[in-house]
């Protein structure tokens, strides 16, 4: 009898064991099939989408693709790059532009275009980048911005010329004119094809100083460019450009005017909504015709909060050119500020607008009394009698005696 049951529990062991190694084949066949059907599938899906360009280019759209540019590979050279500053103007120069490579560092660091479609806002964005690299992958010779806001002409333009010639590796000239003017000068002019793309400007209103951080911006994409000044079409130079490159270059400091004026024109354009970020204590007023370092100049481009209750509050008779800037920097920046100007110009007649000299004004005396101004001014915390290098506000007639006194006088 325990045979027999030993028996029956040995057959129903050996019965359950090849259940399993059935159960098991199974699984490993279907596991098998599995992989083979995935491996045919995958082999389809490639083969149709490999064959999807030749479909897309045969339709009617294959113009519009091959327009794309390939950017696989970063040592393409696109057609439409601009060229350098320093090239002629002849069809070898037009097609060296042509085949500039866009991804070169010389064409990041020197823009041989200043056209662009950039708004105001991705302007100051690009504009305000900082490598923190200190050492420059380039030869880098420190240039002066020459920014000139204009409302058309450059009545002074032959004498600007004459200042600037010989000296175009340590310049660049950036104009700020009416939308839609076109400045008509030869491409020998170190003006030729230096207009910035400009808006409409109104005296007194926040688009002035709208135009004046555009020119900064601008001049910023520029990486050579150390020192900018801005100018009117009524400014002129009363030192040679050696003096004056000099002059900026080496100084420790930046020229904005900033000071408190306790008066109705001072203080009395102040307002309280401007609280609890500008302080009546911050305020200060100044000249619109600075001279700032590159560091100052990227501070400026890069303000918003403050710039934004300027264009809130400050509003006539509060004038945000005569106010953002020299507050700007008294509050944040004022250890490295001058709080002067290097352009001259005559308020003794009171009222908006300053004296206008014409050319029975212009003498030697007249010129040499800018110059070497009666009081004395410091120059990185030295006294100096050298303290302007500019001058204005100058008539169109004034341009034929400053040329011919600009040799004997100024030195150029």
């Amino acid at each position: 009898m325990a045979r027999g049951r030993a028996g029956e529990k040995e057959e129903g062991e050996k019965h359950i064991g090849l259940l399993k190694l059935a159960q098991t084949l199974s699984f490993l066949l279907i596991f098998m099939a599995g992989i083979i059907i995935g491996l045919a599938a995958s082999s389809h899906i490639d083969r149709y989408f490999n064959s999807l360009p030749t479909t897309a280019f045969s339709s009617s759209s294959s113009a519009a693709l091959q327009t794309v540019p390939d950017y696989s590979n970063c040592t393409v050279v696109h057609r439409d790059c601009a060229g350098g500053e320093d090239e002629n103007h002849d069809d070898d120069a037009a097609e060296k532009r042509r085949d500039r490579d866009c991804w070169s560092v010389e064409g990041f660091v020197r823009p041989g275009n200043l056209s662009h479609g950039m708004s105001d806002d991705e302007l100051f964005w690009r504009a305000s980048m900082v490598p923190v690299k200190e050492e420059y992958p380039y030869e880098r010779a420190p240039k002066v911005a020459f920014m000139f806001l204009t409302r058309g002409p450059l009545p002074m333009l032959p004498l600007w010329e004459k200042f600037f010639r010989g000296n175009e590796k340590y310049l660049s000239v950036y104009v700020h004119t009416p939308p839609g003017y076109d400045m008509n000068v030869s491409s020998g002019s170190a003006f030729y094809d230096r207009q910035i793309p400009s808006q409409k400007v109104e005296w007194g209103s926040p688009l002035l100083t709208d135009a004046e951080k555009r020119l900064l911006a601008n001049a910023l994409l520029d990486f050579s460019n150390e020192r900018f000044i801005l100018l009117s079409e009524s400014c002129v130079p009363v030192y040679n450009f050696s003096t004056v490159y000099s002059y900026l270059i080496n100084s420790a400091y930046s020229f904005v005017d900033s000071y408190d004026e306790p008066t109705r024109y001072g203080r009395g354009r102040y307002s309280r909504k401007m609280l609890p970020d500008i302080k009546l204590h911050h305020w200060r007023k100044g000249s619109q015709w600075f001279e700032v370092n590159r560091k100052l100049a990227i501070y400026i481009i890069s303000d918003s909060k403050y710039y934004s209750l300027f264009k809130q509050f400050c509003r006539p008779a509060c004038y945000p050119d005569e106010h953002y800037i020299p507050t700007f920097l008294n509050m944040f920046h004022g250890s490295v500020n001058a709080n002067r100007s290097v352009t001259w110009v005559d308020w003794s007649i009171g009222g908006p607008h300053p004296a206008t000299y014409g050319a029975d004004n212009i003498t030697e005396g007249f010129l040499q009394s800018i110059r070497k101004n009666e009081t004395d001014c410091l120059y990185n915390e030295e006294p100096t009698s050298l303290c302007f290098l500019f001058a204005r506000k100058f008539a169109p007639s004034a341009l034929a005696p400053l040329m011919n006194l600009s040799s004997t006088v100024m030195g150029f």
